[in-house]
């Protein structure tokens, strides 16, 4: 019987549980990468050996019961062991664990091997979203962002249809080139995670003080979905993760915007801006990192999310609602966004909280009051 019989073997077997229109629902993936193609086969190969046993033995005991059964006059056997079958069930399956490790060891090796990348990317989990961060040997041409849940939360409590890709659409993709080897440095600010993207046949953990690697050649372009594997919280499902792969001029292309625009949002530090322009972005920042908690009218789910219509902390003294948005609130839901929104954004949101849903403390906060309040604590 040769390989392809084989297969054909073990993925009717699938068929016959499962109905031949879901044979490949339930089978992984091939995925677009050579090692995922890698995976692929060795999970065929050691589920055909599967097989294999599996009609071996199962088809041995079938035999015996019907041959050796009562009603046939069978008498059952007196002897109370046999050194040489105690052998030979011994030696056997070490022997296909054996053969079957030794394919296995080679597709672990490759897996792990991170050497001779062309570009890195660091991945960092945070509850609950993804932050990427290219890495390229000139500092002015690194960049960073999160990549966000789109799915509305009037989607998400049943008030609109669901999209099709309801839960594993995201504000921000990550971006990569086809046919480069990309090396991923994932780590976490918080909790474990996990990334891992089916299509690609990797998934490592994102471990809070560790630094894992895990790398992938993409040979087609496309948009390909994954999720955090982790039960890292109450938003575990609202982790998606999202790579759109481009040809490569797609990719400089894409590449050279994201450098201008992390150099506009570097000068926007030092900018003064309207209150207008505020509210516009802390709008913007705070339905991306904010409202799943506090909900779009400011109310809050108490207790656990107070709201923030009315709080003593929106109409309080800015300086404390600077400080408690940075360093968020140890000891409950409340986050710290210091390290997750730059100083403009920061100062936007504070803005907008402080004049939104009826709050209006008759004060404007700028990128520049929340750096020197920070580099003064």
């Amino acid at each position: 019987m040769n390989k392809n019989c084989l297969q054909r073997l073990a993925v009717g077997s699938i068929a016959l549980v499962s109905g031949s229109a879901w044979a490949d629902e339930l089978n992984m993936p091939v995925g677009v990468t050579e090692i995922s193609r890698k995976i692929y086969g060795l999970h065929m190969d050691i589920f055909m050996v599967c097989v294999v046993v599996g009609c071996i033995v199962f088809g041995a005991m079938a035999i015996s019961i019907f041959l050796h059964r009562k009603s046939r006059g069978a008498v059952p056997a007196t002897f109370h062991e046999s050194t040489t079958l105690e052998i030979v069930w011994t030696l056997l399956p070490a022997i296909i664990l054996v053969v079957m490790a030794v394919p296995a060891t080679g597709v672990l090796v490759d897996i792990y091997d991170a050497g001779g990348e062309d570009m890195v990317v660091e991945i960092r989990g945070y509850q609950w979203k993804w932050q990427y961060k290219y890495l390229d040997d000139d500092y002015n041409r690194n960049f960073d962002f999160f990549s966000n849940m789109s799915t509305t939360q009037d989607e998400i409590h049943n008030v609109s249809v669901k999209d099709q890709n309801y839960l594993l659409d995201v504000d921000k993709p990550l971006v990569i080139p086809v046919n480069r080897k990309v090396r991923f440095l994932l780590t976490s600010e918080d909790v474990i995670h996990a990334w891992w993207v089916p299509d690609f046949g990797i998934k490592r953990d994102a471990v809070p003080g560790m630094v894992n690697e895990l790398w992938t050649i993409v040979d087609q372009s496309g948009t390909y979905r994954g999720q955090c594997t982790e039960l890292c919280g109450k938003d575990h499902g609202f982790m998606p993760v999202v790579v759109k792969v481009l040809p490569q001029d797609g990719y400089d292309a894409w590449y050279a915007a994201q450098v201008k625009t992390e150099r506009a949002r570097r000068e926007a530090l030092s900018k003064t801006f309207t209150a207008d322009e505020l509210m516009a972005e802390g709008q913007r920042v705070y339905d991306t990192f904010c409202v799943a908690c506090h909900q779009a009218n400011g109310k809050g789910l108490p207790p656990a999310f107070p709201g923030l219509a009315g709080s003593q902390v929106a109409l309080g003294p800015v300086d404390a609602h600077i400080r408690m948005v940075y360093e968020g609130v140890p000891g409950t839901s409340m986050q710290a966004f210091g390290k997750q929104l730059d100083a403009a954004e920061l100062a936007a949101v504070v803005h907008f909280e402080r004049h939104s849903w009826g709050n209006n403390t008759d004060d404007v906060t700028q990128p520049k009051d929340v750096i020197a309040l920070m580099e003064g604590q």
